[in-house]
């Protein structure tokens, strides 16, 4: 029998749930030394300087790590998504580091807030987790106030190996493995966004070492009109 949406919906929570404990040690999710911390803050700087202080959305937010970073530099953020242990870590770390975070658990593809709510929407590794990326597109559009800008930190993964709860949905996840940069411009575009600008994130001080693979910001606004 087919799988409906929520199920693989719900095997992409616990495959993050049950990594949730671990998961700031990989170099690719945490900030394992100094070097890593700058590059990282650096990236936000540029991204949201701290004037004017912005209304910040982290889509698939896991343990906080972007939410968090740009709430260090005065913008308001929430994070949101299915996992609840990756959650109970990021609310930690919000009281931890004395941060106003608001860390909801909600749905990527349908976040619960009135449209035109942010200035600013990221995500970092999570379009590749979605079962409707162009459903997720067009919400996070929705949600833009006029003007606002959409930031994905993404990559290629194409030798990604399905595992665990991802070996029987693999097939369901439109962007598994990750894609290009020039991939993921049609269906910005297509979800009413302005031509998107790619930064290239190959840098070894990001990942702590130099990735094998391509991985990139790539930023598009919402008209002002």
């Amino acid at each position: 029998m087919a799988l409906s949406t929520d199920d693989v919906k719900a095997a992409v929570t616990a495959h993050w749930n049950r990594r949730a404990p671990a998961f700031d040690a990989g170099h690719t999710h945490g900030l394992l030394n100094p070097a890593q911390e700058l590059a990282w803050r650096g990236l936000m700087a540029r991204l949201a300087p701290p004037v004017p202080a912005l209304d910040v959305l982290d889509v698939g937010c896991g343990t906080g790590f972007l939410a968090l970073m740009l709430a260090s530099s005065g913008h308001r953020a929430s994070g949101i998504d299915l996992a609840e242990d990756m959650l109970a870590i990021a609310r930690e770390k919000s009281a931890t580091q004395r941060l106003p975070v608001r860390f909801l658990a909600a749905d990527a593809e349908a976040p619960p807030f009135p449209a035109g709510s942010f200035d600013l929407i990221v995500g970092r590794h999570v379009l590749w987790t979605l079962p409707d990326p162009a459903r997720a597109l067009a919400a996070w559009h929705r949600l833009l106030a006029p003007g606002g800008r959409l930031a994905l930190v993404e990559g290629a993964w194409w030798d990604m190996t399905a595992k665990e709860e991802y070996e029987d949905i693999a097939a369901r996840l439109p962007l598994f493995g990750g894609r290009p940069a020039a991939d993921l411009a049609t269906p910005l575009r297509a979800a009413g966004f302005a031509e998107p600008e790619v930064v290239p994130l190959n840098d070894a001080a990001y990942w702590v070492e130099a990735p094998r693979h391509e991985r990139y910001l790539i930023l598009a606004g919402r008209d002002a009109a």
